[in-house]
């Protein structure tokens, strides 16, 4: 779009369906490839991507002529395939309904970029409920707990 400029910075959270721990070391680099290449073929720039066995973490550079919600939908659904393709896991893969969306400053890139590299880390202390929960009110969305990320499956 001639005359468009923008800088949006956005980090996207979304979790594996049942918060099932299914992605696996193993595999997750092709998968964060995989995912970053689906982002970049949609026109935006992947600034950091990293998962834990239940859940990962996108921060981009979003172009204006898609939505979040849109993009999101196009990642989910072409990674699903993807997985499933692959075999990586026993059972047939999804992603769980939903996710939540954060917009940032550029005097910010460098701090959620290490926050999203460090997610290995940080999970050993703090579930991914609390840190969802606390992104959320951080960041002054109100929310319900009902239609946050669902607990791990027993």
């Amino acid at each position: 779009m001639a005359g468009t400029y923008s800088q949006i910075h956005i980090q996207t959270v979304f979790a594996v369906k049942y918060r099932m721990a299914l992605l696996d070391v193993s595999w997750e680099d092709r998968l964060q490839k995989y995912i970053t290449g689906i982002v970049q073929n949609h026109g935006h720039k992947m600034l950091a991507i990293n998962n834990v066995e239940d859940h990962i973490h996108l921060f981009f550079g979003l172009r204006p002529g898609q939505s979040v919600s849109n993009l999101m939908q196009n990642v989910k659904s072409d990674s699903t395939v993807w997985i499933n393709q692959q075999q990586f896991t026993e059972r047939k893969f999804y992603w769980q309904e939903g996710f939540s969306a954060f917009s940032y400053n550029k005097s910010d890139i460098d701090r959620v970029v290490k926050y999203i590299m460090n997610q290995k880390e940080h999970h050993k202390t703090v579930s991914m409920q609390d840190e969802n929960h606390a992104m959320l009110k951080d960041a002054g969305i109100e929310f319900d707990v009902r239609y946050t990320f669902k607990p791990p499956m027993d």
